[in-house]
């Protein structure tokens, strides 16, 4: 039987080094989710990689974690948050090792697969594990940690693996995480302490069911909807029926939640936490809008401006770092002040610095132009995950905190994919529609027999991202021409389209930022009872 702590024992005297020590698997799952798109060209090379079989190696990876994350959120408050995490790190750092491994696009995407799985597992852990080692005054500092891994690693990703790939094979990208995995688990299990706040041990397996099996149709669905032009698949089945099957089995999945009167797998009890509730709401409307902030912008500099995978990255890095930083201050200024209030100021300085970068950027910027508006953008993002996931979490009850977790983290997740789905087609749909204006009013440049051609080709362009390549057979110097012609068709169009996508993110983040009005007063939503049930922790797991 456990052997609860009393509420006046903390759970660690070093929650600090305790959180850093849980952070780096958390850190490592993010930068796989970015690492491996830099090495795109070298898979299809070197391993005999098809495109799409690399965007499923991509993919993939995104699926499995995205559609597990309810499910082992609430494993942590079923088994322990450290057991949980720290076998999610032993499958994590095992899968690295196989991709590192991997001779074939099939073994490579096995092992992806798995990574993926070893991510979902050690994800939730963390956020959990704040609520349970930080008392309610520590925990946005705790929280402004997380935000600055959040906001940092994914563009640390792409300057990371440039660097592997410009010095060493493209499986150092996998096998980096060997190392750092083992010290890793080593260090979990001698330094954290066991934390298990859920005295009961049964997993409601129909739920699992049935919120992979929702969760992974509407994601499959909305990632993989472009690539098949919103269409069919295969046979009868279409990326609409996918999606509406997706739906479906969630809302069955939602019934079967209210039915389950023992251990559902999604308590219905945090959505009636207020905070719990209008913070997924909010996180969901943020990340649909933040979502594809860098998306446009690392493609207009690679694209539209021939930056390398590596110089693109070093670009945004200073974003990065100033992210880092302000999530940090972000989270001791919530501890002050409340998350509700800093958080709507980060979004709406967010929206701010959209708008001056779409008014600072055109065809032919340089990076230093970008640097107004990406400084401003990186500043108000760390303003925004510390405070909003201190708010989200505002009165969950902390025996709750795995399935708290797992649900926000998957609310969020989704509308990342669907934030993802919808820039993809309103950038794809404005560009097709601005490259042919550009390429019309450009067409008399090129000798009259290449013209229609090159409107043709030009318009194309939009659904991968490129300028078209000049066609066979032309001398040196009409070669030349229709190279230079074409980029400035492409620089000018995406510039265009990237202008009234990033507008549509600055208004989805207005749109967020006013939902935080429906949080409630940092008073109503810390009561003494929750306060005191954070040290209720068993310890042994």
């Amino acid at each position: 039987m456990p052997e609860f702590k009393s509420a006046g024992q903390p759970v660690t005297q070093r929650p600090w080094l305790v959180l850093a020590i849980m952070c780096i698997g958390f850190f490592m799952s993010l930068l796989d989710g970015s690492i491996v798109n830099v090495a795109i060209p070298t898979l299809i090379h070197s391993i005999g990689a098809t495109y799409d079989q690399v965007l499923w190696i991509i993919d993939g990876y995104l699926l499995i974690f995205s559609v597990l994350l309810i499910t082992t959120g609430r494993l942590g408050d079923i088994f322990g948050y450290r057991r949980v995490y720290v076998i999610g790190i032993v499958v994590f750092t095992v899968a690295s090792a196989l991709c590192g491994l991997a001779g074939s696009p099939s073994q490579l995407l096995a092992a992806r697969l798995l990574q993926g799985l070893g991510g979902a597992l050690l994800f939730p852990q963390v956020i959990s594990s704040i609520l349970t080692i930080f008392p309610p005054r520590l925990r946005g500092r705790a929280f402004g940690l997380f935000g600055a891994i959040v906001g940092f690693a994914p563009i640390v990703g792409p300057v990371l693996g440039g660097f592997l790939l410009a010095h060493l094979d493209w499986r150092w990208i996998f096998f980096i995480n060997v190392p750092v995995g083992i010290i890793a688990a080593v260090l979990a299990l001698t330094v954290a302490p066991p934390m298990r706040p859920y005295r009961r041990h049964r997993l409601d397996l129909v739920g699992v069911a049935l919120a992979t099996a929702g969760l992974s149709g509407l994601v499959f669905g909305l990632i993989e909807g472009e690539r098949f032009d919103w269409g069919t698949v295969t046979g009868p089945i279409s990326i609409p029926s996918v999606i509406v099957a997706g739906v479906a089995l969630l809302a069955v999945f939602v019934v079967w939640q209210h039915r389950q009167r023992e251990e559902p797998l999604m308590p219905p009890a945090l959505f009636g936490v207020r905070n719990f509730a209008v913070g997924n709401g909010v996180g969901f409307v943020f990340q649909l809008g933040m979502i594809g902030i860098m998306f446009v912008v690392v493609l207009y500099l690679q694209m539209a401006r021939g930056y390398s995978a590596l110089e693109t990255g070093l670009v945004v890095l200073p974003n990065a770092v100033l992210t880092a930083v302000g999530s940090a201050y972000a989270g001791r200024l919530s501890d002050t002040f409340g998350g509700k209030y800093i958080l709507m100021t980060g979004m709406t300085l967010l929206a701010a610095g959209l708008l001056v970068l779409v008014a600072m950027t055109g065809p032919g910027s340089s990076a230093w132009s970008l640097l107004p508006g990406l400084t401003i953008i990186g500043l108000a993002g760390g303003a925004t995950f510390a405070p909003l996931q201190q708010a989200t979490m505002d009165g969950v009850d902390p025996r709750l905190a795995g399935a708290a977790s797992g649900v926000s983290s998957t609310i969020r997740q989704i509308g990342g994919v669907l934030g993802t789905a919808v820039l993809g087609t309103l950038l794809s749909a404005r560009l097709s529609s601005t490259l042919r204006t550009e390429a019309e009013e450009r067409a008399g440049q090129l000798p009259e027999h290449l013209r229609a051609r090159f409107i043709d080709s030009s318009t194309a362009a939009a659904h991968h991202y490129s300028p078209p390549a000049p066609p066979s057979g032309l001398n040196p110097a009409t070669t030349s021409l229709y190279e230079r012609v074409t980029a400035d068709t492409f620089a000018a169009g995406f510039v265009n389209a990237m202008q009234t996508a990033l507008v549509a993110c600055a208004i989805t983040l207005v749109a967020a930022a006013l939902l935080c009005f429906l949080f409630s007063s940092r008073k109503e939503a810390t009561t003494e009872p929750a306060q005191n049930r954070q040290a209720e922790t068993a310890p042994q797991d």
